[in-house]
């Protein structure tokens, strides 16, 4: 049963993994075995990463500055993870954000810009270390989705456009690379305590978003963990083109 959840040997590639979701979940594969690779766009926070990451632990824990939104930064990005380590086993899609905006107070720029980071860097990157797991016949690609992909609010359309497309993208890659012995999934976190909510919503909003969770809480980074190690490891061997919803239970209610 250990083997299931064991990484040893294995290395991991997790993009905004300098705080909330992604180091959780870089810790949790490091503490699996893994060695991991991490990026944020700012070089203190990912020092600080690193060494949280790491602590107490055997494996290798390497990070590169890299903005996602920049084209020729994730290209480099995935240039250096390969090389670096050799190989990418696991890629967790996870950097991403949101600039709340109605349809009409939506500019090109503020779409365009979460376009690229939600959906078009995540394609890129995936597409830029495949074809060594096809090679290899195994992979795990993981897209850090939103339970807005499954549902909104007012002056979300943008977030949930992307998280909803890569919903989409994750089962036509499912198709395309299970015969490789490669899964692609999503985790669609609900509520969760990040610095991106916290700095978006009021004290008011914050407290109905905990009370709409069936537990009647925010989820923390660690709640994230859980799923994600299933979809890494090969206890998930038989889990593709999916979608792992960890929402507290939000998505159970229909009506107030």
């Amino acid at each position: 049963m250990n083997k299931l959840w064991d990484l040893s040997g294995r290395v991991a590639l997790v993009t905004g993994g300098s705080k909330g979701i992604g180091k959780a979940i870089a810790r949790g594969y490091a503490e699996a075995g893994a060695h991991v690779a991490i990026s944020a766009r700012h070089a203190d926070e990912l020092r600080d990463a690193v060494d949280s990451i790491r602590d107490g632990l055997q494996v290798r824990v390497e990070s590169l500055v890299a903005d996602m939104k920049q084209r020729d930064q994730s290209d480099a990005l995935a240039t250096w993870a390969l090389k670096t380590f050799g190989r990418v086993d696991i890629l967790v899609n996870n950097a991403g954000s949101n600039k709340p905006q109605t349809l009409v107070e939506t500019d090109d720029d503020t779409w365009d810009g979460i376009v690229e980071l939600n959906l078009t860097s995540c394609m890129r990157l995936s597409r830029a270390v495949v074809k060594p797991m096809i090679e290899r016949k195994w992979g795990r690609i993981i897209y850090i989705s939103s339970i807005m992909g499954l549902a909104s609010n007012p002056a979300r359309g943008c977030y949930s456009a992307t998280k909803a497309a890569l919903i989409g993208m994750t089962r036509a890659q499912a198709l395309e690379l299970g015969p490789h012995g490669i899964t692609v999934n999503c985790i669609a976190p609900g509520p969760v305590a990040t610095d991106l909510p916290m700095t978006i919503l009021n004290d008011q909003q914050k407290q109905k978003f905990a009370e709409l969770t069936a537990v009647k809480r925010w989820g923390q980074p660690i709640d994230m963990v859980g799923p994600a190690l299933m979809l890494g490891t090969d206890a998930g061997a038989f889990v593709t083109g999916n979608v792992i919803v960890a929402d507290g239970g939000t998505l159970c209610r229909t009506f107030d």
